[in-house]
């Protein structure tokens, strides 16, 4: 995922004091009464009627995440995942574990799609169908942390928590399971392939993976939440991203002798100077966008003033209409310029090569569901509204096609040294996260549901 920091009020990234109630006592859960043996079971009560949410409801699912032996089980498939690392359309060996555990469950599941790619089902079959997703792919970093579970594979790190992401939707799932008979329609779980390199969602699209659904879901770790904090926004949350590339050619001739060439170097120049006016003087400045320019070739050989300049670089903004207008100036400004110092250019946006981001625009309703649940869940302390930033995230492409909701939930520990950014060599979790984060993907899927059959 393409992500920069988030903008949040600074909390003692290592104190989980506001889990010490579900933690100690799980607000004295019920417990079955085993009548022959006299004695109560450890199994939780799960008969409360939860048709109408109440404070039962998200004590019986929290307590199911926190039981310690679910907690050394989602750890144990957080670190084979972190083991094996897998690159974009990669991810056989995720994807095995994955339909493993699911087997384990008896969730159904369709695969593949997208070539690695999974789309369980939990519930009753029928409508309403709402869905959770949960990215599956590392990146091309080699790890440079040391410990049990440091990556196997020379080059190769999850080094975005989508390891995390994976582990807690299968947390989630088990959740669901043991809870079935109380979901109120269907509960889709998205194992997708390629967030960070191959558009992995669109394939997850094309193949079926939001067939019947209707709002979809997602999270992402955040070094910049203390542990188990939830943080997301209604509206433009994550901007939409692209990238280009111009081509300006003039005439190779003698730097000696500029006036016998035509020099695509000063075009190009002039060019570059006059993209930085797009946002600076054309847009309204409550509309944020970026345009940069990250690279700059022209050769190099000191004494000729070559015939052709490349650069590049990277466009981000918060709507679509914004980001193809940025597109359309983009292209105009170079090829304009480029025409006034003689020279001729041409401009590539790899519209093929599946490197356009839309936006993240959350649903409005959607994330009042989710700051409802998550706050219903854990406190409303433990709930943060972030600012937008300016990374992408492919799960914008789910939100093109039905409404959508992303949320962070915080990974930050000064302690155990979780405070490095995504895509870092020395990033790590705090592993704390991880019952949390499932319970949270399970409130939200069933609550959804139930709230959906009132």
């Amino acid at each position: 995922m393409m992500i920069d920091p988030i903008s949040v009020t600074a909390k003692p990234s290592n104190d989980l004091s506001y889990f010490d109630p579900i933690i100690s006592n799980l607000y004295e859960p019920s417990f079955e009464f085993n009548s022959s043996s006299g004695k109560k079971s450890l199994i939780p009560n799960l008969d409360t009627d939860c048709s109408v949410w109440n404070r039962a409801c998200s004590e019986e699912i929290l307590r199911i995440a926190m039981n310690p032996e679910n907690v050394k089980w989602i750890k144990s498939v957080r670190g084979r995942i972190h083991e094996n690392p897998e690159l974009a359309f990669e991810e056989f060996e995720t994807s095995m574990l994955i339909r493993r555990e699911l087997d384990r469950m008896e969730i159904g599941y369709k695969f593949p799609l997208a070539k690695t790619g999974i789309r369980a089902m939990i519930g009753t079959g029928g409508p309403p169908f709402v869905a959770l997703r949960a990215d599956m792919d590392a990146l091309p970093i080699q790890e440079l942390v040391e410990w049990e579970h440091k990556s196997k594979n020379d080059g190769k790190m999850h080094a975005c928590g989508h390891d995390v992401h994976v582990a807690m939707l299968i947390g989630a799932a088990k959740i669901l399971k043991a809870r079935e008979k109380h979901l109120e329609g269907t509960v889709i779980l998205l194992f997708q392939p390629a967030e960070e390199a191959g558009n992995g969602a669109k394939r997850m699209i094309e193949d079926g993976a939001l067939v019947d659904v209707e709002a979809i879901f997602a999270v992402h770790v955040s070094h910049q939440l203390p542990t188990g904090v939830v943080g997301s926004r209604t509206g433009p949350l994550l901007a939409g991203c692209g990238f280009f590339r111009a081509v300006i050619t003039g005439k190779q001739g003698q730097a000696a002798k500029p006036h016998q060439s035509v020099d695509p170097i000063f075009a190009a120049s002039a060019a570059v100077i006059s993209l930085q006016g797009i946002v600076s003087r054309e847009v309204n400045p409550l509309d944020s966008q970026v345009v940069s320019v990250t690279f700059f070739n022209s050769g190099d050989d000191l004494d000729v003033i070559p015939d052709r300049v490349e650069f590049g670089g990277t466009l981000r903004a918060f709507s679509n209409a914004s980001f193809y207008q940025l597109v359309k100036r983009i292209e105009e400004v170079i090829v304009d310029q480029a025409r006034v110092f003689k020279c001729s250019a041409t401009v590539d946006f790899f519209k093929d090569a599946d490197t356009i981001y839309p936006p993240m625009v959350n649903d409005d309703h959607l994330y009042e569901h989710l700051k409802k649940v998550s706050t219903h869940l854990t406190g409303p302390k433990n709930f943060q509204v972030v600012q937008p930033v300016m990374g992408s995230e492919d799960f914008s492409f789910y939100s093109e096609v039905i409404p959508a909701a992303f949320y962070y939930i915080g990974i930050m520990n000064d302690t155990l040294g979780s405070v490095h950014s995504a895509h870092s060599p020395h990033f790590m979790i705090d592993e704390d996260v991880l019952p949390v984060g499932a319970a949270t993907h399970a409130a939200i899927a069933e609550r959804y549901l139930n709230d959906q059959a009132l």
